[in-house]
């Protein structure tokens, strides 16, 4: 059964109109049996988003309209697909509180979501890493290295899998390589087996599942799936639950990267749904 658990909406400030009538439908013409819609969840209150259109996460106005319409989808689809309401929660470090207090308050309407990282903290500032090449630069210039900002982001992420952010935090770890969007421009000597390995064996110990996120292999400076083969086979040798995610931002992005995927991988629905 393919579930894709990592699909962006029309209420993605930074994605495409593209209905979601528009990704159902395709979905079900992909054979998709189900899908999780994981909209940016709004971005803490005291957070100052450092992307030029301050468009990162979506309209907290709009949270309760999102859920809305995703339970009518499950009415009208139930025959054909089955569909969850999720959210793809930001893990930015120092926020904590905040993050902790939208999850109590939200929790409630979510059947799944996924934890992420893509703000990194640099001195008292932040950036969101996987924004562009010059927006990654400027990280290597803050930092001193390439590796430095690998690290840092490893780092986060560990963070992210460890930080208690009560009951209703999220189960699933989102893109744990985004590091590696802008790898053919920014390449790396080091393979980094230390930090991905301690994040999935704390993956593993938290029973978490990870995001096996087709989209790096449809971005040019990228060309691989978040994270790579090597990093898979040792999830799978961990036997931690892997969940399918596109991360789609259009309906035509479905199935992003599956072709390119480790072909001995395995997919479960999302955890929160067995």
């Amino acid at each position: 059964m393919i579930h894709d658990g990592h699909i962006h909406s029309p209420y993605c400030p930074h994605g495409t109109k593209d209905s979601f009538e528009k990704y159902c439908e395709l979905a079900i013409q992909k054979n998709i049996k189900g899908i999780t819609f994981t909209e940016h969840a709004p971005l803490p209150p005291s957070f100052q988003d450092p992307t030029p259109l301050k468009d990162s996460g979506m309209n907290p106005d709009d949270l309760q309209d999102y859920f809305k319409e995703i339970q009518a989808l499950k009415r009208h689809y139930n025959k054909h697909l089955t569909i969850y309401a999720g959210l793809e929660i930001d893990y930015i470090e120092g926020y904590e509180k905040e993050t902790l207090d939208f999850l109590n308050e939200i929790g409630p309407l979510l059947d799944d979501s996924i934890l992420s990282v893509h703000f990194l903290k640099i001195n008292e500032n932040y950036l969101c890493i996987d924004y562009s090449p010059d927006v990654f630069s400027d990280a290597i210039k803050q930092l001193g290295s390439t590796e430095s900002v690998h690290k840092l982001y490893y780092q986060t992420v560990t963070k992210s899998i460890e930080m208690d952010l009560g009951p209703f935090k999220p189960k699933r770890i989102g893109h744990i390589t985004l590091a590696r969007k802008f790898i053919q421009k920014f390449p790396v000597a080091s393979d980094f087996s230390e930090e991905t390995n301690l994040i999935l064996h704390q993956i593993k110990k938290k029973g978490y599942a990870l995001d096996y996120n087709g989209a790096g292999c449809t971005k040019p400076l990228c060309k691989e799936p978040y994270p790579n083969e090597l990093i898979i086979k040792k999830a799978i040798d961990l036997a931690i639950p892997l969940v399918y995610g596109s991360d789609a931002h259009q309906a035509n992005g479905l199935m992003s990267g599956m072709d390119q995927l480790y072909p001995k991988a395995s997919f479960t629905r999302p955890l929160s749904l067995l």
